[in-house]
């Protein structure tokens, strides 16, 4: 089968398996459900890997399925674009969803719309794959926004939770907001080059590279930028990036598995797919790259922070992928986008690792999410606290794990960077190692170590103990954690090293920080090797052994600090106010238009009506004075009435009933007629 037909297969499986589950989800069984999106999945997948090695041997593919319109020599088409990079994405994207589908028949096998979900997390794949795979910025925007409806769909999938219907109405407004400067960003792409072809795109830019766009009076920017940017704010709602994050904690209100799916391979690594995407265009402007930098930077720091404070277990894991979009933010804004990818690639197996265990716990603690109602899990769950341990490992970036290659090469690019705001992020991404490393292992050993404190919790009864999850939801845990602790090794050489990128990637001459980097490398071995060489590791360590010391040597300890932390945790607590803020605002909104409604509905608009009813009043008024009371009443209905008086006065003037009278006006009749008769005849006598 050629490269164009296995293309058109990895979407369309999991899109017909979606079909089937969802418009017959009422009559099929739930068995027959899960195994036909499992397997539309597993033939994604497949695909996906022979496309992936095909790559890897050489094969390309850059062309139109078919037209979608054609207005005069204007074409959009959907096509595909395969290349090193896509067909990675198609590889982890289909496999993390692979393994949350298995995970799923477990974790909602006693829920009554699994068929339904079901169809929904295969729709899921499907837009990513589609978004992956596009070769135009009008699939991709197809892809882009399918991919936030369905999470609409599964966050609030439990509907009769209030909890989950506010958190999807606010991932989805969220969302809409970042969505609009992608659309204005591919719309103003449109307005500059007549075309949406990635390939057209990217040579028209470079040949205009110094084109301006007009802001305010007679001052202008490069348009580069501004495109740049707008497309960057489509990538800050999808990939949660400061201001536009507050939607991706409230998102743990759907099921696990969709946790999982969103903040490992799909959703919210749709923005860090399109920058690198767009390098080309990206490259050309500056501006755009510090300010891609600098809110990475922010954001890994300041979100790694909330982590410290968090007591759902699927928060935590929420506030951790936050922090770790945020080093993939820096690196692309620090033109390391093979790095970046590359963190984004061992992010996916160890963040989808993290959550599925988190959700292992949840089942066999009854429900129960909060971290200080656990303890001693590892005893209960030994399969759940292994997978928990390789990807806390992994996340805290300890050597030989994944997220110790990616994490590191990604930090030293952002340090080896002259793009402004490099100072500033890589004193962010050094100091978050330490923070993540902290919140990592806070997490493991408040729920998997020291004392058990389940016993009052909710759901746990005394005498009832927690219990390993079945084998559905523990074997793709431990499919996650091999790449988790093993692919950074075997990938860091070709992905960052060796070309493996080929040209789906651009990066100028005077940005090339991953080539800096390579004079530190030799082998993934001797990096691990000499790693306490350098700072990174330290910290690391440091935070591990602060958690431990925190909570597991003196564990009374941080309640103390909490309690004299005092304007410090509040502001965390509360999340750096974003939400109150954005409350606050809404409110305000609402209340100055309330305030406008009742100003100019009760002075301008009852004005404006009185004023309109005053001069219908006066119109009728008038004509009724012209019409009614002069033509109808005086002249037709007053002079009709006295033209028939007068008559009838004559007529009984005639009609007197005296026979003298009527003697008169005989002989007077017979005077008239014989006069008229003697002037006729007399006429021509006359002078």
């Amino acid at each position: 089968m050629e490269i164009r037909e296995l293309c058109m297969l990895v979407p369309l499986a999991p899109l017909t398996a979606a079909v089937v589950a969802g418009l017959f989800c009422r009559v099929i069984p739930r068995s027959v459900a899960t195994l036909v999106c499992i397997l539309g999945c597993a033939v994604a997948f497949v695909a996906s890997a022979v496309v992936f090695f095909g790559v890897r041997a050489g094969a390309s593919f850059d062309g139109a399925v078919y037209t979608w319109v054609a207005s005069g020599a204007t074409l959009i088409e959907a096509g595909f674009l395969i290349d090193p990079l896509s067909s990675l994405m198609m590889l982890v994207v289909s496999f993390v969803s692979l393994s949350v589908h298995i995970y799923a028949v477990g974790y909602m096998r006693d829920d009554p719309g699994v068929n339904r979900f079901f169809a929904y997390i295969a729709l899921f794949t499907a837009s990513m794959l589609i978004l992956v795979m596009s070769n135009n910025f009008i699939q991709l925007f197809f892809g882009w926004e399918a991919v936030g409806l369905v999470s609409y769909l599964l966050i609030g999938f439990w509907n009769e939770r209030p909890t989950a219907t506010a958190a999807a109405t606010k991932a989805f407004l969220v969302n809409r907001v970042g969505d609009l400067g992608l659309l204005l960003g591919i719309g103003l792409i449109f307005v500059s080059y007549g075309t949406l072809d990635y390939a057209s795109v990217f040579r028209l830019a470079n040949e205009t590279s110094g084109a301006t766009f007009p802001l305010f009076g007679a001052s202008e920017c490069s348009l580069l930028s501004v495109i740049c940017v707008l497309l960057f704010v489509g990538a800050m709602g999808k990939s949660a990036q400061i201001p536009l994050h507050v939607w991706l904690p409230d998102s743990m209100e759907g099921p696990t598995p969709i946790s999982a799916l969103i903040h490992a391979a799909t959703m919210v690594t749709a923005g860090i797919f399109m920058v690198a995407r767009l390098s080309p265009l990206f490259e050309l402007s500056e501006t755009a790259l510090s300010f891609v930098l600098v809110v990475g930077a922010t954001s890994s720091l300041l979100m790694g922070f909330l982590g410290i404070v968090e007591t759902d277990i699927k928060r935590i894991v929420a506030y951790s992928t936050l922090s770790q979009l945020g080093y993939m933010v820096a690196a692309l804004g620090a033109s390391a986008y093979s790095a970046a990818i590359f963190h984004l690639t061992t992010h996916a197996f160890f963040k989808a690792l993290l959550f599925l265990a988190a959700g292992s716990v949840i089942v066999g603690m009854h429900h129960e999410q909060d971290v200080r109602r656990m303890g001693g899990l590892r005893k209960y769950m030994p399969l759940t606290a292994f997978a928990a341990l390789v990807g806390s490992l992994a996340l805290a970036g300890v050597p030989f794990f994944s997220g110790f290659y990616s994490k590191d090469s990604l930090i030293e690019a952002v340090a080896a960077s002259g793009i402004p705001g490099a100072g500033f992020a890589s004193f962010s991404l050094l100091t978050g190692v330490f923070v993540t490393a902290f919140y990592t292992f806070r997490m493991y050993f408040l729920v998997f170590l020291g004392k058990e404190r389940f016993v009052a919790a909710h759901g746990i009864k005394s005498g009832e103990t927690p219990r390993e999850s079945p084998p559905t939801m523990t074997l793709p845990l431990i499919l996650l954690a091999v790449p988790s602790a093993a692919i950074g090794y075997f990938a860091i050489e070709p992905m960052l090293f060796g070309g493996f990128f080929r040209d789906a990637i651009v990066t100028a001459e005077n940005h090339a920080v991953v080539e800096k980097i390579l004079a530190h490398f030799t082998t993934p071995l001797e990096m691990a090797m000499t790693s306490p060489a350098s700072g990174v590791f330290w910290l690391t360590l440091t935070g591990i052994a602060s958690a431990a010391f925190f909570y597991l040597i003196r564990p009374t300890l941080p309640a103390a600090l909490r309690s004299r932390a005092g304007v410090l945790v509040r502001v965390l607590e509360n999340k750096y106010y974003f939400d109150a803020l954005y409350k606050a605002f809404g409110d305000g909104v609402r209340a100055v238009g309330k305030f406008l409604w009742l100003i100019v509905d009760t002075r301008v608009i009852d004005g404006a009506i009185d004023a309109a009813a005053r001069g219908v009043r006066w119109f009728g008024k008038g004509l009724w004075h012209a019409i009614d009371g002069g033509v109808i009443d005086t002249i037709l209905v007053g002079g009709s009435a006295r033209v028939v008086g007068a008559a009838s006065r004559f007529l009984r003037f005639l009609q007197s009933g005296q026979l003298a009278g009527y003697a008169f006006f005989m002989i007077a009749g017979v005077c008239a007629m014989l006069s008229a008769w003697f002037f006729t005849q007399a006429k021509g006598f006359l002078p």
